[in-house]
């Protein structure tokens, strides 16, 4: 249930804490550290809060709504990311121009990098 709990406290809000060069003795009451060094592990956050952080983020700076996240991957320093997004809407909706960007969060969920990877048409099937 501690889970949920912490859902609840803190739905939809990212990490505001910034990483420090060295070691830390602090903890946060959320973080489930040992004397073992876990800490870094125990900060990353989970993939669903990544998919939500990639689309919350890339929205705030596109000033566009995220479609979806069509892919989401761990990496050694955090996220990555694929959102989909709609740049030009059109009529009919399927000549529509949507984006492809690629994000990379680090392990907080804190938008690092983000490029677009691809423009394409709405109705257009695989890659091209």
């Amino acid at each position: 249930m501690a889970a949920d709990e912490e859902d609840e406290e803190t739905p939809d809000r990212r990490p505001t804490r910034k990483k420090t060069a060295g070691k830390s003795s602090d903890t946060d009451a959320g973080d489930r550290t040992s004397d073992r060094g876990t800490e870094r592990a125990a900060r990353r956050v989970s993939a669903p809060r990544a998919m939500r952080y990639a689309a919350e983020q890339l929205q705030d700076l596109l000033g566009r709504a995220p479609e979806s996240v069509s892919a989401v991957q761990p990496t050694e320093d955090g996220w990555m990311a694929d959102v989909e997004v709609l740049e030009l809407e059109r009529v009919p909706t399927t000549s529509s121009v949507m984006a492809s960007y690629r994000v990379t969060l680090d392990e907080e969920g804190e938008l690092v990098s983000y490029e677009r990877t691809r423009r394409y048409t709405r109705g257009q099937v695989g890659q091209s």
